[in-house]
């Protein structure tokens, strides 16, 4: 029996000893536990740094204050609150403060205000009436804001602005973010500046970049006059350097522009118009519509690609220009150029007035009408008043050319607003009602729009189309033709030799036979666009056939090719 009880005892001596190690084990964690969340807790709560006056004001078992009363400044971890008088609610670390506040939330942005709740917990800060918060770039105003120090977001409603510079934007609402600087504005916002007049619904705008992020309806005008409308983009307002997307409208005085993206550089004066893209030059009465435009409005010229047309608008008539490239820009008003043009025309006109004038029946009325045309075409053709520089259009590659009163092709193309003269080049061609114009090179002269003559250089040719089978055609070297009131009245060609087929009418306008002649130089007179008769001067040979004996290889001129496939029905061709 005393063996036994000597064991029990033994093993209750153990148990003991058990029971101890872990109890001090349980403790040693517990304790180590209520030091972290003290110490936590200690790092969160807000500590007092100075007041004037300190009173400690119990309301009751749960419920008790710590005032600072005179040069009050507590802290949160980095975050520093000022105040006249600060009331402390130590276990809800809520702090209110009165008079004079500053919040200084790690020396990167400072607040002011008359009054701060501040909740320590979410590290929330509510201030109202006279409020400024400053971060170095810029400084909001308002009178009710909500700032949260932990993720450096401050937020207003019902009125406020941020002053940027030289900058003022004001809205309804905004949420501000400290750390990338940027501000989202809402309702009724407006950008002020010297510069720039801004107004949207909602805005996005960077403090330290001073861009201005469209992102709803918005109307820009700057100082110098232009209107700006887009819903989508950037507008850097510090080196003047936007880009928009989505549909964006500008315009001035002078030019407005639309395309569904927009890029420019205000220093540079460059624009680019992307997809869709439509320029009104309203000075020069132009419109330039392509899916990519070019514009300098410093040097005021343009390249447009990618199916462009410029159309220079007439009330009545508007004539359609498309090529492969267009460019236009302005040149110096140069009187060597004009006079360099007038003495082609006049070299070109001289000698055939002199030996048409000879070779004119007396008792035939047109003498006086050939007369009365040459002292017109005998005068300079560019009499339009100097002025300092003047439009001109380039065209490169598949040029194509519409208005109502005639369509022309070729492969490149000068015109200017000086002169309104087309200057086509390789392979040009005119067409005017049944008729086509062809050459090396041409010169088509207009007058509002309509043609007034045409100069065509080496290898010309008119053909008038009489049916579906026969055509009059007269071919040289060089041909001049004259329109009165854009309808045509009369050709002269000279050439090595000049020739002719004419399809011959009796007195009833029926055919009577073909007619193929040669001369030194050949006028061909028309009526409703219509051959009305052929005169030859010098050296004159042909052959008279009847309908019915007309030889195969006799109807057409050796440069005879009627190319009515390639001419423009429609303007609506030229944008396909």
């Amino acid at each position: 029996m005393v063996d036994k009880f000597l064991i029990i005892k033994y093993f209750i001596a153990v148990l003991k000893k058990i029971h101890f190690y872990f109890l001090f084990i349980l403790l040693f964690f517990i304790q180590n536990i209520f030091a972290q969340v003290t110490t936590v807790g200690d790092n969160n709560k807000i500590e007092i740094i100075n007041g004037n006056s300190i009173r400690n004001i119990f309301i009751d078992d749960s419920t008790s204050f710590r005032t600072l009363a005179g040069n009050a400044i507590v802290k949160q971890g980095n975050t520093k609150l000022y105040g006249d008088s600060i009331a402390i609610n130590s276990r809800t670390n809520i702090a209110e403060v009165f008079g004079h506040v500053h919040i200084n939330d790690a020396d990167t942005v400072d607040t002011y205000a008359d009054y701060l709740k501040y909740e320590g917990k979410e590290r929330m800060a509510y201030l109202k009436r006279n409020v400024k918060l400053t971060d170095g770039k810029a400084t909001l105003v308002t009178n009710d804001l909500i700032y949260n120090v932990a993720t450096g977001i401050a937020t207003y409603q019902g009125g406020g602005k941020v002053i940027n510079g030289s900058s003022v934007l004001t809205s309804s609402d905004a949420i501000y973010f400290s750390d990338t600087k940027d501000v989202f504005f809402k309702k009724f916002v407006q950008l002020k500046d010297p510069k720039y007049n801004i107004v949207s619904d909602s805005l996005k705008y960077n403090t330290a970049t001073k861009i201005a992020t469209l992102i709803a309806p918005t109307i820009v005008k700057t100082k110098e006059g232009k209107t700006l409308r887009s819903k989508n983009g950037t507008y850097n307002l510090e080196t003047g350097y936007a880009q928009f997307f989505d549909k964006t409208f500008i315009s001035d005085s002078t030019f407005s522009a639309t395309a569904d993206n927009m890029f420019f550089d205000e220093k540079t004066g460059v624009y680019v118009l992307d997809q869709r893209a439509k320029y009104v030059d309203s000075v020069n009465h132009m419109i330039v519509i392509g899916n990519r435009i070019e514009t300098n409005q410093k040097t005021s010229s343009f390249l447009a690609t990618q199916k462009p047309v410029v159309i220079i608008v007439k009330d009545k008539d508007s004539t359609y220009i498309s090529a492969d490239t267009l460019f236009s820009g302005l040149r110096k008003n140069d009187t060597s150029f004009k006079q360099k043009i007038a003495k082609t025309t006049l070299n070109a006109d001289s000698s055939f007035a002199k030996q048409l004038e000879f070779a004119t029946n007396p008792k035939d009325t047109s003498k006086n009408y050939y007369t009365k045309i040459d002292t017109v075409n005998n005068k300079p053709m560019l009499t339009k008043a100097p002025q300092d520089s003047v439009r001109y259009i380039i065209g490169y590659n598949h040029v194509r050319i519409y208005n109502d009163s005639s369509q022309a092709v070729c492969d490149s193309m000068y015109y200017s607003t000086e002169d309104s003269v087309f200057r086509m080049f390789r392979n040009p061609i005119v067409w005017k009602e049944k008729n086509q114009i062809m050459g090396d090179t041409m010169y088509l002269f207009t007058e509002k729009q309509q043609p007034k003559r045409i100069y065509v250089f080496n290898n010309s040719i008119v053909i008038n189309q009489t049916n579906a089978t026969m055509y009059n055609q007269a071919d040289g070297r060089t041909l001049n033709a004259y329109f009165i009131k854009g309808k045509i009245d009369y050709t002269r060609i000279k050439g090595s030799p000049a020739e002719t087929v004419f399809y011959a009418q009796d007195n009833d306008s029926a055919y009577i036979g073909m007619n193929r002649c040669s001369g030194d130089a050949v006028d061909v007179f028309f009526v409703n666009e219509e051959v009305r008769k052929i005169k030859f001067i010098n050296n004159i040979d042909g052959t008279m056939y009847p309908m019915k004996q007309i030889p195969t290889d006799k109807r057409f001129l050796k440069n005879f090719k009627w190319e009515d496939k390639r001419r423009p029905k429609n303007k609506l061709e030229l944008f396909e």
